[in-house]
C-alpha cells in the first residue's frame, strides 16, 4: 500500500501539478464509538487535472480498508469537496477491537486520471452507562404466591461496558421507594410484608435503578404479581348426568357442558381447570371452559359400542395452581344407532361365464352371499334388491323372487343367434342393492354376463384337396397357393396351418414353408422338376378346439433351366502350321448333356479367340457329340495370321430344336468350354558344304504357357514371400542376440561430444 502511495506522489510530481489530486490527504481522524450514522469523520476536497474534467460520479469511494469494515463512506458536499462520515452498517465499539483502520480512498475523473490517498480513522473511547441484560432490560415480570413470608424475590443484575473484566461493583436502588419491597445496593429485591389477594395487593409496578462509579445510571421496571390461592372446594353447577347422543358426530363436536365454580373466587371459572380421570379415546374435555367435545369416531356399529352403547366417565374440577382443591361427578353418554352404513358388498363387479347352451331357470348368482349392512340395529340393517337392469337383459335375466337378489337365466343365450351377436354376447347387468329404512341408501352392483362359446361344429378345409402348380423357376418366397380352414362356431378362434407331411427332397428336408396365420404356401428354395415333379403335402389346421388335415398336391412345371454340360470343359490343343483344312484337330470331340433337352438341342458357335475363323465344330448343330476341326489354313508368310497361340471360347446352347416364333419366347441355357490352341511353326533345314551332303533336323520348341497350369507361378511367387520373411526373422534375431551380448559402452578415454 505504502508503495502505491508512493507512485502516486512519484507521478504527480512528474506531472508537474497537473494530475488529480486528493487535498486534505493523506490524514488522520478520530471518531467516538457508538457514533450514529452519518456522523463526520474526515472532511476532504479533490484538486482537478490539467483538463479540468470532473470527477467521475460515485467517486470519490473507499476501495478498500485494514481491517475490512462497512462502517465508513464517502458523501459530496458541494463542487470538489467531500466528507467522510459512519455509515451505520456497522455499530463502532472501543472495547470490541480493532479500533483502527486505514481507509483507501480513491478518485478518478473522465478522462480516467486517478489519485489514491489514505484515511487513518481511530475510535476513541466513550464512557457508557450500565445496561441490563436479556428481558431485564425491556422490564420483568415476577410472581408472588399470598401469604408468603417477606423475604428474596429476585436479584437483580446488570453490567457495565467498560468494565468488561466485572472488577467494578455497581450500586442498585429503587427509583420510586415502596413501604412493600426493598432493594439493595448489591441488586436484591426483598418483599417488606404479607401480601393479600383478596384484600387488593394484586401487582405493583417497581422501577429499578443501577449505577457506576462515574454516577452514570440506567433503569428498568420490575412488574410484581401476586398470585392468587384457593382454599376451598369448587361445586359443580351443571345439572345434567345422563346425555344421548348419536353416532358418527364429527370431530370436535360439543356434546355436554360442564361447569363449576370456586367459592374463592366467586362468579370467576378462570381459574378452574377440567379434566376426565376416566381412560377413554371418545371424548376429550375443554381444561379451561369444561365443554366436552367427540375426539374420535363414535361408531355404534363397531367394536364395544356394538355391544353395549353405554360410555360412563369421571370429571375431575380442580384449582389452577398444583396442589389446589378439587371435586369429582359422574357422567354417563348414550350412543345411538343411526343409518348410517349403506349396504356393502365384500365385491361390487361380477364376471360370470355362461354356457351357450345352458337351459332356462338356471341360477347364476345368489348376491346375498356377498352383501351385508352393518348398521346395529334393526330397521337400519337391513336391505333388498332392485330388479335387473341394461341393455339386452330384458327377456335373458331375472330375480327370483323378486328383490331376493338370485339371478336366474329365462332366455336363449345361442352364440350364434343372430339377437344375441348384436348384443356382442356380452351383458352388463345393473343391480342396485339399498336399505329399506331412511335415507335409503344404496350401492351399485355391476354383473358381466359373458356367453361362454361351446364347440358345436368342425374345423373343416373350403376343398376336401388342393392342386397347385409352380414353375421350377420361380425363387424362393414364390406363393405357390393358399388353403383356408374355417369353423362355424363363434367367435372365430385363431386358425394355425402347418405342414405335417410331405414337402422334402434331395437337396433340401423341406422345400415348402406355409404361413401359420393365413395359410399361404410358399417355396422355401427352388423347385426342381428333374429331381422331385410332384410334391404331396399333408397340411394340418389347428384352433383351440379341432384339428383337420387336408391333402394338397404341388405339380412342379417343367422349364428349361439347366445349362449344358460338356467335357472336357477346358483342353490344350497343339497343331502344325500347315495342318491340311478340314482335320479334326488332334481328333479332339466335345461330349454335352442336358437334363432337360434332347441331345439334338445343342448349337455350337465359337465367340471371342477365333481370329481370322480358322477354327469350327461339325457338325455344328443337331448332336451332342462334335469334333473340332481346321476351316481355313494358316497364312504367316503374307502376314495375315499373326497369332499363334488361340484361346477360343466356345458357347453351347440347347435352342436348337425351337422355331422362331418359339425361340423369342422360351428360355434358351448356354454352357461354355474353353480351348487353348498352340500353332507349332514348320521345322527349318540347314545344308552343310561338305562333300557328303547330310540332313540336319533342328526342332524348335517354344514355352507356351497354359491357364490351367496356373498353380506354378503362384506356388513359386508364395514359396520366395515366405522365404524372404525368414531371412528378415533370422536377421531380426541375429541383431537382439548381437545388441544382447555386445552392448556399445563409451569406453574410458571416449570424449563427450
Amino acid at each position: 500500500m505504502q508503495g502505491a502511495v508512493f507512485l502516486l506522489v512519484l507521478l504527480d510530481a512528474m506531472s508537474g501539478g497537473e494530475a488529480l489530486r486528493l487535498i486534505h490527504l493523506p490524514a488522520t481522524s478520530n471518531v467516538a464509538e457508538n457514533s450514529p450514522p452519518e456522523t463526520s469523520v474526515h472532511k476532504f476536497s479533490v484538486n482537478l487535472s490539467a483538463s479540468l474534467a470532473p470527477v467521475t460520479p460515485g467517486f470519490p469511494l473507499i476501495i478498500n480498508s485494514s481491517p475490512l469494515t462497512d462502517a465508513f463512506k464517502v458523501n459530496w458536499l458541494s463542487g470538489t469537496d467531500f466528507e467522510v462520515v459512519t455509515s451505520g452498517k456497522e455499530q463502532l465499539d472501543f472495547e470490541m477491537e480493532p479500533n483502527i483502520f486505514e481507509l483507501q480512498i480513491y478518485v478518478k475523473d473522465d478522462v480516467g486520471v486517478t489519485d489514491l490517498q489514505i484515511l487513518t480513522v481511530q475510535v476513541t473511547d466513550v464512557n457508557e452507562p450500565p445496561e441490563f441484560q436479556g428481558n431485564l432490560a425491556k422490564g420483568l415480570d415476577l410472581y408472588i404466591v399470598e401469604g408468603a413470608n417477606p423475604g428474596f424475590i429476585y436479584q437483580v443484575e446488570a453490567f457495565d461496558p467498560e468494565d468488561t473484566n466485572r472488577s467494578i461493583p455497581l450500586s442498585y436502588f429503587l427509583i420510586s421507594p415502596s413501604v412493600n419491597f426493598r432493594l439493595s445496593a448489591s441488586g436484591t429485591l426483598f418483599s417488606t410484608t404479607e401480601f393479600d389477594f383478596e384484600a387488593g395487593h394484586r401487582s405493583f409496578y417497581l422501577t429499578a435503578g443501577v449505577r457506576d462509579s462515574q454516577g452514570l445510571q440506567a433503569s428498568t421496571t420490575l412488574h410484581v404479581n401476586i398470585v392468587n390461592i384457593n382454599d376451598e372446594v369448587p361445586r359443580f353447577t351443571s345439572p345434567a348426568r345422563v346425555y344421548s347422543i348419536p353416532e358418527e358426530l364429527d370431530a370436535g363436536t360439543i356434546v355436554a357442558n360442564i361447569t363449576a365454580e370456586d367459592p374463592d373466587d366467586k362468579g370467576s371459572t378462570g381459574f378452574l381447570l377440567y379434566s376426565i380421570t376416566t381412560a377413554n379415546s371418545y371424548f376429550v374435555i375443554n381444561q379451561l371452559t369444561g365443554t366436552i367435545q367427540v375426539a374420535n369416531r363414535l361408531d355404534r356399529d363397531a367394536g364395544q359400542l356394538r355391544q353395549n352403547p353405554t360410555i360412563s366417565l369421571e370429571v375431575l374440577v380442580k384449582d389452577r395452581p398444583s396442589g389446589g382443591q378439587e371435586n369429582r361427578m359422574q357422567i354417563t353418554f348414550i350412543v345411538e344407532d343411526i343409518n348410517d352404513n349403506a349396504p356393502t358388498c365384500t365385491k361390487f363387479t361380477f364376471s360370470i361365464m355362461v354356457p351357450e347352451r345352458a337351459a332356462k331357470g338356471t341360477s347364476l348368482l345368489d348376491l346375498n352371499k356377498f352383501c351385508s349392512d352393518d348398521d346395529s340395529e334393526a330397521p337400519n340393517n337391513r336391505f333388498n334388491f332392485s330388479s335387473p337392469s341394461g341393455v339386452g337383459v330384458s327377456g335373458r335375466f331375472s330375480q327370483d323372487p323378486a328383490g331376493s337378489g338370485k339371478i336366474v337365466l329365462i332366455g336363449d343365450l345361442d352364440y350364434e343367434n343372430t339377437s344375441n351377436l348384436a348384443a356382442g354376447n356380452t351383458y352388463a347387468v345393473i343391480i342396485q342393492v339399498q336399505d329399506v329404512a331412511p335415507p335409503y341408501h344404496k350401492n351399485n352392483i355391476y354383473i358381466y354376463i359373458l356367453t361362454e362359446p361351446e364347440n358345436e361344429f368342425p374345423l373343416v378345409f373350403d376343398s376336401p384337396s388342393y392342386v397347385f402348380d409352380v414353375s421350377e423357376l420361380r425363387p424362393a418366397r414364390t406363393r405357390v397357393g393358399q388353403v383356408h380352414a374355417t369353423d362355424k362356431d363363434l367367435p372365430r378362434s385363431r386358425v394355425v396351418y402347418s405342414i405335417s407331411a410331405g414337402g422334402a427332397s434331395f437337396q433340401s428336408p423341406n422345400i415348402f414353408w406355409i404361413n401359420p396365420q393365413t395359410g399361404e404356401l410358399q417355396l422355401v428354395t427352388k423347385a426342381d422338376y428333374e429331381t422331385t415333379p410332384v410334391y404331396i403335402l399333408r397340411i394340418q389346421a389347428t384352433s383351440s378346439e379341432d384339428t383337420s388335415s387336408v391333402t394338397v398336391t404341388v405339380n412342379v412345371l417343367e422349364e428349361n433351366d439347366e445349362k449344358p454340360i460338356c467335357t472336357p470343359n477346358s483342353y490344350f490343343l497343339a497343331i502344325p502350321v500347315g495342318l491340311r483344312v478340314g482335320t479334326n484337330i488332334q481328333n479332339f470331340k466335345l461330349t454335352c448333356t442336358d437334363l432337360d433337352s434332347s441331345p439334338r438341342s445343342f448349337r455350337y458357335s465359337i465367340g471371342s479367340g477365333n481370329v481370322n475363323s480358322h477354327f469350327t465344330f461339325s457338325p455344328s448343330a443337331g448332336s451332342n457329340v462334335t469334333s473340332l476341326l481346321l476351316a481355313t489354313r494358316f497364312d504367316y508368310a503374307s502376314g495375315l495370321d499373326k497369332i499363334w497361340d488361340y484361346k477360343l471360347l466356345v458357347h453351347i446352347t440347347d435352342g436348337n430344336l425351337l422355331s422362331g416364333r418359339r425361340k423369342a419366347k422360351a428360355r434358351v441355357e448356354t454352357g461354355t468350354v474353353t480351348l487353348s490352341i498352340s500353332v507349332i511353326p514348320d521345322p527349318t533345314t540347314i545344308a552343310t558344304t561338305t562333300s557328303r551332303p547330310q540332313v540336319i533336323r533342328q526342332v524348335l520348341r517354344k514355352n507356351v504357357y497354359s491357364s490351367s497350369a496356373w498353380y506354378v507361378p503362384f506356388v513359386i511367387t508364395l514359396g520366395s514371400m515366405l522365404l524372404l520373411g525368414l531371412l528378415v526373422f533370422l536377421f531380426v534375431q541375429l541383431a537382439k542376440a548381437i545388441h544382447r551380448h555386445c552392448p556399445c559402452k563409451a569406453g574410458k578415454y571416449q570424449k563427450t561430444l
